[in-house]
């Protein structure tokens, strides 16, 4: 097996489990072209097995946002810049580096895992890249059942047309169910994190009337109390604490 097929099957591994394993088995060496000499030169082919591995590689971060917690960390740090009333602070960048930030954290063991079970024993020789793949599987999609719900789950094998126990369906089933219970997760939290600030909202908005500032927004007076309120809460370790803590099945 090449070096850089190596080195980079820790990624692909993520990207490939939506593809049926049987377009990426392959055995012995891998090469990215092939030639023949033909009457009119030589010619040069390119093998299929390293272009799909080339467009799996292009689809890894759409894999990030399926099929970890990253979308509920990045959809409740929205909702929480939004609640505060500020605009672009923090910049998104810093909001998409926190949120992967947790989740490459908070999924260390399914990594691990999934290194340890698939990766390993395929750079020894141990397995196929099929295999590799199917054993990568496992601690993903339990992982990604113990956040789904029931009903999420039911809704999308009536769609496919599929039944049976959950744990033996495709990831192409499991995956936008839990897409599903991550959005509606995600939905959960934020009301919980929005409420103290929308209070605070009308208790400025109310003050403001009274003493007939009417033209005054109450977002530009209510700013300095919410951002004092989140400090003194100490609201980012509440908010990483309770982000890592929704997160189920590790």
């Amino acid at each position: 097996m090449r070096a850089p097929l190596r080195a980079a099957l820790p990624w692909l591994l993520l990207g490939g489990l939506l593809v049926s394993p049987q377009l990426l088995a392959a055995n012995g060496d891998i090469t990215l072209f092939s030639s023949a000499t033909t009457d009119g030169g030589q010619d040069y082919n390119v093998k299929i097995e390293i272009l799909i591995l080339m467009t799996l590689l292009g689809l890894l971060p759409v894999m990030l946002m399926m099929m970890t917690c990253f979308t509920r960390f990045i959809i409740v740090l929205a909702i929480l810049r939004q609640a505060l009333g500020l605009q672009q602070s923090p910049p998104n960048k810093i909001l998409t580096g926190i949120a992967l930030a947790l989740t490459l954290l908070v999924m260390r063991p399914v990594w691990t895992t999934i290194y340890q079970d698939a990766v390993v024993p395929f750079q020894n020789d141990e397995i196929t890249l099929k295999q590799a793949f199917g054993k990568a599987e496992v601690p993903l999609k339990h992982f990604m059942l113990a956040q789904t719900s029931n009903k999420a789950m039911s809704q999308m094998m009536s769609i496919a047309g599929v039944s049976g126990d959950p744990k033996e369906q495709d990831l192409t089933v499991v995956t936008p169910a839990y897409l599903l219970s991550e959005l509606k997760t995600a939905f959960q939290i934020g009301f919980m994190i929005y409420i103290p600030f929308l209070v605070i909202d009308l208790i400025v908005a109310s003050i403001l009337m009274a003493m007939g500032m009417m033209m005054l927004s109450p977002l530009i007076v209510s700013l300095p109390f919410k951002l004092m309120l989140f400090v003194l809460c100490d609201g980012w370790t509440l908010i990483v604490g309770t982000l890592t803590s929704s997160v189920q099945g590790l």
